[in-house]
């Protein structure tokens, strides 16, 4: 997954990712593609989702640079519950996302700067090159398994808690 923002986004996209794949050789294509093998080898920081039906934590991996953005969670055959990847994107802005090279369904959580569900793309069908858009400005984009958001009661207004976002409120 990764965004496909403006023309020279996709150019520069498109020349990183066939950098990246001149560099990744078949062992390591296959190690990312291995469930759990690509995760097993990235840090993860903890994530909660705050709902009408409570507070779920979540695992996520951290997407900062355009190099970890253009390669998201393609590759991937698998996306345990409870996971997930975090696009960080700093200042507000109308993103865009795709589901190039992406082999399972995900939920796309479009996050505005403080914390906000903006709107979630609800199971984006793989392998898709469709353009799914934020429909807004948004800071971040939270990616967790197809359907997750439905099964946590996740809808546009909750919260995310990240240190992204800003410090977690004082109870």
């Amino acid at each position: 997954m990764r965004e496909i923002g403006n023309w020279r986004g996709r150019a520069r996209g498109a020349a990183l990712l066939a950098a990246m794949a001149a560099a990744l050789g078949p062992a390591d294509a296959q190690e990312r593609a291995t469930p759990g093998a690509a995760s097993a080898a990235v840090a993860e920081e903890r994530l909660a989702l705050v709902t009408a039906s409570g507070t779920h934590p979540l695992d996520v991996e951290l997407a900062t640079t355009p190099e970890k953005q253009a390669l998201g969670l393609m590759f991937r055959t698998s996306l345990p519950a409870g996971k997930g990847m975090l696009f960080v994107h700093g200042a507000e802005r109308e993103l865009t996302m795709w589901m190039r090279n992406t082999y399972i369904p995900l939920d796309m959580v479009f996050i505005r700067a403080d914390g906000t569900v903006h709107r979630i793309e609800a199971r984006a069908e793989p392998l898709s090159e469709r353009v799914i858009p934020s429909q807004g400005p948004v800071a971040a984009v939270l990616e967790i398994a197809g359907g997750e958001a439905a099964r946590l009661g996740l809808k546009p207004g909750d919260k995310v808690r990240h240190r992204v976002f800003g410090p977690a409120p004082s109870k």
